[in-house]
């Protein structure tokens, strides 16, 4: 068990988390735990169909209802200029209806009355008439020339959103027309949500007195979120406060802006009231942002022995009815060119295609740097079936093809260069600790008794940290983060980021960085994130940025005042400043350990006894804009059992080795390791939001969208490997995205290898035991 730690050199040790005291202790502060005077609660009615024109809105009763002060529609935002916003990816999305809805509970009118149940009830009696239209669901068919056009606001007419694509195509053609081998595969990522255990919600409180907005909100980029609101309504950025308490998870979830913010905003506005909306589990799980629903076919040109040659991808990305997608600008399918992995492909080709679709809007990048789980999950996929074609054990195989260590840096064939990686040593630590040659053995032996066991393999490279401005933007403004650090007179540190934790443990891991930068104690480093009239302008957390980002900016920042405390310390010292050493815990003359004076002693001294013209005070602003991105990898492992009454797959072991460069506190990547396999587990085994031909969600509660408990979880076993990323400060790399990257094609090659002596090549997920059952008695295993 991890102790509080006080020493110095607090880097790299499992310090205990600062701001678990408050959490486990009931403490925390959420949006619910927010209560203004005066404050009104907004209901928002929703649409049941998936397609509809609107004939008519009917608030008359509504607004004869007990309490109710307002009833908004898409007209009467219309006249506001408000009935459209901006998303993230350069669309424009209705906040309420005009015309006609595109997808079911898409936002109609808001009722905002004196209480929460007074606005339920009020909604209730707010009549649409709808005239229902032809509904599409299926981005194939969308795609046909006599689909229904569903943007009738767009000037392009047609379900297409964009074709993105990235590789070298002629060369890529020229490797496949000459290749000895060729494996196809078509695979389907299903429709997942981020649910996180906070929904999305907000307390829009406008003070016509001063013109100021402030504004409450379960956000994982409140800057990007202040910034959004300026451009819709017109206030000016520095009239609107954005807050974002603490956080009940985000996953992607929180970094869109959704209709319920505008129409809270504007409520507040037209009453001059605080008006507080909180999303009920339906109205998350159903309205806001997904992630995933891409429909992909991967081809591998290769030779005999199976070293790969090319690489060919075609997507299909469902976006439902608006482009939501919070991607940055320049990449409209993210960063699927990651696609080419851990292998060392001559050449790549990658083609995707967005449509629109009669389901909620959103593709947020769930636990994953914008598409990148996706990629990962499709090239490990088509690895095993490669591994299969050609007879070569599939760890045999990615060992054969891996970048080598001595490649890097290294320049992929889609344009990316990656930083730095060992994929043999972390493959090799994997099959080592796992047993792998004994694991062969025994599914030898059980085979040979008509057993279903599998193992499977995932060696994934991820990308991570979006921020160089050189290459990252959303709406525009660049992906950069930032970091602003005052240390007062008794060495105490208060240090402000961009960024806004949702339970990575921000507060813990910024305080590491900057108390090893100063030679402090971590309990001498408080981190606030969070407000917009406090934090210097930050992109948010997300994607792993914020490690890559913020921690780069804050290691700098540190380093910044550093520089300033070295000057002081040689006044204190009465030696030249050359001849001052830092050797982490205190700064002395050298050659002379004896004359030390510690940071604390050059605080003081920065307030009181500075050198003659120097600027009294110790505090710095860094803007950090990285070099590059970073590139963790890993090495995952799963050990499956089927059940050939039942279908039931049992994950009987799931070893992960991760290497995420410079680890900053074990403890802390330990955990966030537990929870990206424990969700890459329930996408495997357990989650999709299917939608019936009628455009009807079927999964609009956690009773149908499986979340997966304790007693459904696997034990998990980690390692790590260690390559620290050689561009970024402190060879940080981010690792919370990495589980849920990898784990998912560890367990579908699992299960498949299971299945493998039945002829079976692939399972699309979730993979449920009545698949699998299916899947047997095709074969005459089970009845």
């Amino acid at each position: 068990m991890a102790v509080r730690q006080t020493e110095l050199r607090p880097l790299g040790k499992s310090v205990g988390r600062k701001e678990d005291p408050r959490f486990i202790r009931g403490k925390g502060r959420y949006l619910d735990d927010i209560s203004l005077p005066g404050m009104l609660y907004m209901c928002l009615v929703r649409s049941p169909y998936a397609h509809a024109r609107i004939k008519s809105i009917d608030t008359s009763a509504a607004l004869q209802a007990p309490g109710v002060k307002l009833v908004i529609t898409g007209e009467d935002l219309a006249a506001m200029n408000l009935a459209w916003m901006p998303t993230m990816a350069n669309d424009q999305q209705m906040v309420l209806a005009t015309g006609k809805v595109l997808f079911q509970y898409q936002e109609v009118a808001a009722v905002i009355a004196e209480t929460r149940e007074q606005a339920e009830d009020a909604a209730q009696l707010v009549y649409v008439e709808y005239e229902p239209l032809p509904v599409v669901v299926d981005p194939f068919k969308a795609l046909e020339s006599d689909a229904p056009i569903l943007r009738e606001d767009r000037e392009q007419k047609s379900n297409l959103i964009f074709h993105w694509e990235a590789g070298d195509k002629e060369a890529t053609e020229e490797l496949f027309r000459n290749a000895p081998v060729v494996v196809k595969q078509d695979v389907r990522f299903p429709r997942v949500h981020p649910s996180p255990l906070e929904p999305c919600g907000c307390i829009a409180d406008y003070n016509s007195a001063t013109g100021k907005l402030t504004w409450y909100v379960t956000s994982q980029a409140p800057h990007a979120h202040r910034t959004v609101l300026s451009l819709v309504s017109g206030l000016p950025e520095h009239q609107i406060r954005v807050i974002s308490p603490d956080v009940g998870g985000g996953f992607g979830n929180k970094v869109p802006v959704y209709p319920g913010y505008v129409c809270a905003i504007v409520a507040s506005l037209k009453l001059g009231k605080p008006v507080k909306w909180i999303e009920t589990r339906t109205e998350n799980t159903t309205s806001t942002g997904f992630a995933r629903d891409y429909h992909m076919t991967a081809e591998i040109a290769a030779e005999e022995d199976g070293r790969v040659l090319a690489l060919r991808v075609k997507t299909i990305a469902d976006h439902g009815a608006f482009d939501a997608a919070a991607d940055p600008s320049k990449f409209p399918a993210g960063l699927f060119s990651i696609v080419t992995g851990s292998y060392d492909f001559k050449e790549a080709f990658v083609e995707v295609d967005g449509v629109y679709t009669n389901k909620a809007p959103g593709g947020v990048a769930y636990r994953c740097s914008f598409r990148v789980t996706e990629a990962a999950y499709l090239i490990e996929r088509v690895m095993d079936v490669l591994a299969r074609r050609v007879g070569v054990d599939p760890a045999e195989l990615r060992r054969r093809n891996f970048i080598r260590k001595e490649q890097f840096p290294y320049k992929s064939p889609t344009g990316w260069t990656y930083d730095s990686g060992d994929y043999e040593k972390t493959l090799a630590l994997a099959l080592e600790k796992i047993g792998y040659e004994q694991l062969r053995k025994e599914q030898a032996e059980k085979r040979a008794r008509g057993e279903l066991m599998g193992i499977g393999i995932s060696t994934f490279t991820e990308v991570v940290g979006a921020g160089p401005s050189h290459t990252f933007d959303i709406m525009g403004i660049k992906m950069f983060d930032s970091a602003q650090i005052r240390v007062h007179p008794t060495g105490k540190v208060i240090a402000r980021l961009g960024v806004r934790h949702q339970g990575q443990g921000h507060e813990t891991t910024f305080a590491q960085i900057i108390a090893e930068e100063l030679g402090l104690s971590t309990d001498d480093v408080i981190v606030e994130e969070g407000d917009t009239d406090t934090a210097p302008y930050g992109l948010g957390t997300y994607a792993s940025r914020s490690t890559p980002t913020a921690g780069g900016a804050a290691a700098l920042c540190a380093r910044r005042i550093r520089e300033k405390a070295k000057k002081i310390a040689a006044h204190l010292l009465e030696v030249g400043e050359d001849d001052v050493v830092f050797d982490g815990v205190g700064f002395s003359a050298k050659g002379l350990a004896s004359r030390t004076v510690t940071m604390k002693d050059i605080a003081f001294a920065a307030y009181t006894n500075v050198p003659e013209g120097m600027e009294p005070g110790l505090e710095a602003t860094y803007y950090y804009d990285p070099p590059n991105l970073t590139f963790p990898h890993g090495a995952y492992i799963a050990v499956v059992d089927i059940d050939k009454g039942t279908g039931a797959v049992k994950v009987r072991r799931f070893l992960a080795v991760d290497d995420c460069g410079t680890v900053i506190n074990p403890m802390i990547v330990e955990g966030q390791v537990h929870g990206g396999l424990t969700e890459g587990f329930a996408i495997a085994f357990m989650q999709d939001i299917p939608f019936d031909e009628d455009g009807n969600c079927l999964a609009t509660n956690w009773m149908d969208y499986l979340v997966p408990t304790a007693l459904d979880t696997p034990k998990w076993e980690t390692d790590r490997t260690v390559t620290p990323s050689p561009h970024h400060p402190i060879g940080a790399k981010g690792v919370g995205e990495s589980p849920n990257v990898g784990s998912p094609a560890a367990f579908v090659n699992a299960v498949v290898d299971a299945l493998a002596p039945l002829g079976v090549e692939h399972i699309d997920m979730p993979i449920y035991p009545w698949k699998v059952w299916k899947i047997l008695r095709e074969h005459g295993v089970t009845e």
